[in-house]
């Protein structure tokens, strides 16, 4: 447990210091704008393969029984995650409209896997990302920085939803497992 406790601190602690934004900013012009990256993705990527390695590991200690319709609930709001995914890296109706579609998408992932999941570490791992989503959300409101989207193109929705689709279908029949160790599919 300690693992995933401290993947997760690392990992929100390189993406909570964005919020600051004098801070931030202060930074990347002392280290420049390339090595500043270079710097939060490997401290991000250490936080995450922590994260995974650590919730891998973690003893199973159950809270509460999840009941077995909870994993329906859960599969279902997993639909519209990817295709907000996907579409926040387009300049698309959908993130012109949402702002901020990639927190959308990890709030929805959170709540869906608090949901079906009761063991302590997922309520660590899944609670903890939902209220970083939530916090990260207020500071982008409060801050007015979310996505600006000039001339949304109708047809990057499609390929959003499209790509969603797909993305959804792949990890629903085979990367799940390889994912996370639990098959959504029988074989």
């Amino acid at each position: 447990m300690t693992l995933l406790v401290a993947g997760l601190v690392v990992f929100f602690a390189a993406h909570s210091f964005c919020m600051f934004r004098d801070a931030r900013a202060a930074l990347v012009d002392r280290l420049g704008a390339l090595p500043y990256r270079a710097l939060f993705s490997l401290v991000s990527l250490a936080g995450f393969v922590a994260i995974v390695m650590g919730y891998g590991d973690a003893p199973r200690i159950a809270i509460w029984s999840p009941p077995a319709w909870t994993r329906h609930v859960t599969m279902l709001l997993m639909v519209p995650v990817f295709v907000l995914l996907v579409a926040a890296y387009l300049p698309c109706n959908i993130k012109a409209r949402l702002r901020n579609p990639m927190l959308i998408a990890v709030k929805t992932w959170a709540l869906a896997h608090l949901i079906a999941n009761g063991d302590l570490a997922s309520m660590l791992l899944f609670g903890s990302f939902l209220a970083w989503a939530v916090a990260d959300m207020i500071a982008v409101k409060r801050s007015g920085r979310g996505a600006v989207v000039n001339n949304p193109r109708d047809m990057l929705d499609a390929v959003a939803i499209a790509a969603g689709l797909v993305i959804y279908a792949l990890v629903l029949t085979r990367w799940h497992v390889y994912l996370a160790g639990v098959p959504l599919m029988a074989p």
